[in-house]
């Protein structure tokens, strides 16, 4: 699985990604910090990459798109990370086994897309 880190989520976590051997990019690495959402989420769509944002504000990235443009993020999945930062790559690792499932999930289904949500005593996914 190949994941796209936005600016604000901790090193840590592309550490616990890479270790499961999963491909990361960060997008430090590759846009300058004050990159709009739509263009992170643009890039992280294109790549085919899993969106792992710990900034709430992408919740609402949808309204913030002209309603023409809206159908652009119809693959994007992607991983909220609502738990604390310091705790973010423990309840990530914690979590790799279902977040590698429910991508496969999603891959054999029509809509390929995956959300889940990973806060400091839960996960929740979306289907």
């Amino acid at each position: 699985m190949r994941f796209l880190l936005d600016h604000n989520v901790p090193v840590s976590v592309a550490e616990v990604l890479r270790k499961g051997g999963h491909l990361v990019e960060l997008v430090k690495d590759i846009l300058p910090t004050d990159s709009p959402d739509q263009l992170v989420a643009t890039i992280s769509e294109v790549e085919g990459a899993v969106l792992v944002s710990i900034d709430r504000d992408f919740r609402k990235i949808a309204p913030r798109i002209p309603k023409g443009e809206r159908r652009r993020f119809h693959t994007l999945s992607r991983i909220s990370l609502e738990c604390s930062e310091p705790q973010a790559a423990q309840r990530v690792q914690v979590a790799l086994a279902l977040i590698e499932a429910e991508y496969e999930v999603a891959q054999a289904s029509p809509d390929k897309r995956m959300f889940i949500v990973i806060q400091n005593t839960g996960i929740k996914t979306h289907r």
